[in-house]
C-alpha cells in the first residue's frame, strides 16, 4: 500500500501540471482571439490605412525639417546615414531612395520661404492627429469617460516631433563613435578587435531598442487617460517583434517574388512606401488593441466591450 501512495503522488503532480499547462494555453488562446476579433469590430484594416496615408504625406515633410534643423548640430552625412537606417526599416528595400529625395531638397533648404516652412510643419503634424484618433476608437472604453483638452491634442504632435529629432541625434553620436572604435581596431591584452560584425549586430540591436522605447511611447502618449509603463511596454514589445517578423518577410518578398516594380513602373517606390506603411500602422493598432484587452481583462469588462466602431 505505501509502495503505491507513492507511486500515485507523482502522478497526480504531473497531471496538474498538465492540466495548469492547457489552461494557461486555452487563457493565450482565447485572449488572441478576443484581440482579433477586438482588432476587427474596431475596423482596424479601415483605420490602419487612414494613419498609413498620413503617414506618407507626413514622413518627408517631417524628415526634411529634421534635417534642416539638426544639420547645424550633427553632420549631414552622419544624419543622412541615420535617416537611411531608420527608413528602412519603416519602408524595407526602398529607403535609399527617399534618403536621396530628402538628400536633394535639402540642398536647396536655404530657397524654402516661410510659408513653405509653416506649410511642411502642418503636414509633418497629420499623422500623429490621425494616429490619435485611431487610438481613441481603439480605447473607446477611455473616452467615454476621459477627454483631452484640444489645445494638448494640437501641441503634443510638435512636442513628439522634438523629442523624435533628439532621439536622432543621440542615435546619430551612438553610431559614430561605433564606427570611429570599428576603424580603430582597438587591442586588448595583445589580441586585435575586428568590429565589422560587432558593428553592424550594434547598430542593429540600437535600432531596434529604440524602435521599443518609442513604441512604448506612443502607448504612453497617444491614447486619452494614463497609461501603465508594464501595459506600454508589453504592447511596444509586441509590435517591434511583429514589425521585425513582418520586415524580414517584406524584404524577402520584394527581393524574390514582387512584381511592383512591372506593375507600377515609376509609382513603384509609392506604392511600396505605402504598403510598408500600412503594415507598420496595423502592426501599431494592433499592438494598442492587445493592451486595450488587457485593461478590459484587468478591470472584468472583456466579454462585456462595448461595439466598438462598427460600420
Amino acid at each position: 500500500m505505501p509502495r503505491k501512495k507513492i507511486e500515485k503522488v507523482p502522478g497526480s503532480a504531473s497531471a496538474r501540471l498538465q492540466g495548469a499547462d492547457r489552461a494557461g494555453f486555452g487563457r493565450l488562446l482565447n485572449f488572441i482571439f478576443r484581440v482579433a476579433t477586438g482588432f476587427r469590430r474596431n475596423q482596424g484594416l479601415l483605420l490602419g490605412g487612414a494613419v498609413a496615408y498620413y503617414t506618407l504625406l507626413s514622413i518627408v515633410p517631417m524628415s526634411i525639417l529634421a534635417l534642416i534643423g539638426l544639420s547645424h548640430i550633427v553632420g549631414k552625412q552622419q544624419l543622412y546615414r541615420t535617416l537611411s537606417t531608420f527608413l528602412d526599416m519603416l519602408i524595407p528595400g526602398y529607403a535609399a531612395t527617399l534618403t536621396g529625395e530628402v538628400r536633394v531638397f535639402v540642398a536647396h533648404g536655404k530657397a524654402v520661404s516661410l510659408v513653405g516652412l509653416i506649410i511642411m510643419l502642418f503636414f509633418s503634424s497629420v499623422a500623429f492627429t490621425v494616429l490619435e484618433n485611431a487610438m481613441s476608437v481603439i480605447f473607446f472604453h477611455r473616452v467615454g469617460t476621459r477627454r483631452r483638452h484640444f489645445m494638448v491634442s494640437a501641441v503634443m504632435p510638435y512636442v513628439y516631433i522634438f523629442f523624435l529629432g533628439l532621439g536622432v541625434i543621440i542615435v546619430s553620436f551612438i553610431a559614430g563613435a561605433i564606427q570611429a572604435l570599428q576603424s580603430r581596431h582597438p587591442v586588448v591584452m595583445a589580441w586585435g578587435l575586428r568590429l565589422g560584425g560587432v558593428y553592424a549586430v550594434a547598430l542593429y540591436a540600437l535600432g531596434v531598442t529604440g524602435e521599443i522605447f518609442m513604441l512604448t511611447s506612443v502607448y504612453l502618449v497617444m491614447p486619452v487617460g494614463r497609461m501603465t509603463l508594464r501595459h506600454a511596454v508589453i504592447g511596444g514589445i509586441t509590435a517591434t517583434v511583429l514589425w521585425e517578423a513582418t520586415r524580414r518577410l517584406l524584404i524577402w518578398y520584394y527581393s524574390t517574388l514582387s512584381m511592383v516594380n512591372l506593375i507600377y513602373g515609376s509609382f513603384a517606390t509609392a506604392v511600396v512606401a505605402l504598403l510598408g506603411i500600412e503594415a507598420a500602422s496595423l502592426i501599431l493598432l494592433l499592438g494598442a488593441q492587445v493592451i486595450a484587452e488587457l485593461e478590459r481583462e484587468k478591470h472584468g469588462t472583456a466579454e462585456g466591450a462595448g461595439p466598438g466602431f462598427e460600420t
